[in-house]
């Protein structure tokens, strides 16, 4: 198992600092009171509202046909490893909040659900991998979802395994740096683009 925590500049809680999104994965199925707990960490997050906009396709690789349906949404880059993964959720997010009257806010709640679902996936000893590269359409049509749900994404979950049974290019990029954009990049004070002086100051202080 690869270990990577985060290297921060502030504390963070460790749970969201061991967090990241392996590849390598052991087909070791998940029990069912695991699945559920991560499910209910999802049913609790916050939205708009409390609307709730968010659905989820619980797909076990012991399922092999329902399995075998999903995993052929995905793009062939993404099969290369998640062939080995012992649960797939297709997450869906529901477009309106009535017939006729869009939900702006959808989008952002299903990502706080998933949000919340990792972390306890995090807690739990088990990786979280989430993929955008699919084919929404097919998975719509293979899973009769209504015009008025979108599927969003495919996250992979499991426990890790090791980054030698990736094939060579995936194998560095799984041992590679975690690496992220500054805070100065993308929180700014009174004017956009300007960092907040709050990073001023604790640059002072330090």
């Amino acid at each position: 198992m690869l270990i990577k925590p985060a290297s921060t500049d502030y504390p963070l809680h460790p749970l969201l600092q061991a967090r990241w999104s392996p590849r390598a994965f052991v087909p070791t199925l998940i029990a069912a009171e695991q699945i559920l707990s991560m499910l209910e960490a999802a049913r609790w997050a916050a939205s708009a509202g409390n609307g709730q906009p968010w659905s989820f396709l619980v797909v076990p690789r012991d399922d092999e046909a329902m399995f075998a349906r999903l995993f052929g949404c995905l793009a062939e880059g993404n099969q290369v490893w998640a062939q080995h993964v012992p649960l797939l959720l297709l997450t869906v997010a529901e477009l309106q909040r009535e017939p006729g009257k869009p939900n702006p806010y959808a989008l952002y709640d299903l990502g706080q659900a998933v949000a919340n679902l990792t972390i306890q996936a995090t807690a739990l000893g088990l990786s979280v991998h989430q993929m955008a590269g699919f084919n929404q359409e097919q998975a719509r049509s293979e899973f009769a979802i209504p015009e008025a749900y979108a599927p969003v994404t495919v996250v992979a979950i499991g426990l890790q395994g090791e980054p030698a049974a990736l094939p060579e290019p995936l194998r560095e990029r799984e041992e590679a740096e975690r690496t992220r954009k500054p805070l100065r990049s993308f929180v700014f004070g009174s004017v956009w683009g300007q960092p907040t002086t709050l990073l001023a100051d604790a640059s002072q202080a330090a």
